[in-house]
């Protein structure tokens, strides 16, 4: 199993080199690959329940969002779309395996995060503006759950969920403000290992 989380950790960072400095088709290839060895992990996982299957869908969800984000003629509301319905899969799995409570200030801070990010890029995204804002909701609302079964557990398996989503919202954060309002080539990279370092989090919490 040691050499599975090598493969992807390797994958990974070759993917998100190849998104800083190297040639787009290595960006192609280990993007996908990297995604494909998190699902061969994740499927790999001691046992699976039906929180580990939605965590498998919401992969291969991700993998659509990324393959549209690769068409030519490309399709902002179906790559939004690709990726509402992971961070959705995701959260439904956290909410089926959690004994609810409400940790305050931790919803406060995230919906502050999610109003301020849509008060910047709103004058920018046109017809766009409610699938995004959709977007950042839910990316927002993962993290509250993720957020609320580490407080109510404490264990190692909800810290890795908990850090997990904290790294998909930073990706998704500095994906948006760099495509609609701010580009800048440094984010590229951030954006990829934080991406990875997500996906790679969540699959594995099915570890523990």
């Amino acid at each position: 199993m040691l050499w599975s989380f090598i493969a992807v950790v390797f994958s990974g960072w070759l993917s998100v080199d190849a998104t800083y400095r190297g040639p787009a088709w290595q960006r192609w290839l280990f993007k996908p690959v990297t995604l494909l060895l998190l699902l061969a992990l994740a499927a790999q996982a001691p046992v699976l329940t039906p929180a580990g299957y939605l965590i498998i869908l919401g992969l291969v969800a991700t993998m659509v969002g990324d393959a549209l984000l690769l068409l030519r003629d490309e399709r902002m509301v179906y790559v939004i779309g690709a990726y509402f319905l992971s961070y959705l899969l995701y959260t439904i799995g956290f909410a089926s395996q959690m004994t609810f409570s409400v940790f305050w200030p931790l919803p406060i801070v995230l919906l502050i995060i999610g109003v301020a990010l849509i008060a910047v890029l709103w004058p920018r995204l046109a017809e766009l503006r409610w699938p995004i804002c959709t977007y950042i909701g839910m990316t927002v609302l993962m993290v509250w759950i993720a957020g609320e079964q580490y407080f109510a557990l404490s264990n190692d398996h909800s810290l890795s969920l908990l850090a997990g989503t904290g790294f998909l919202l930073i990706s998704t954060v500095l994906w948006l403000v760099s495509r609609f309002r701010y580009p800048f080539h440094a984010a590229r990279a951030v954006i990829a290992a934080s991406y990875f370092a997500g996906h790679f989090l969540i699959v594995r919490s099915l570890y523990f």
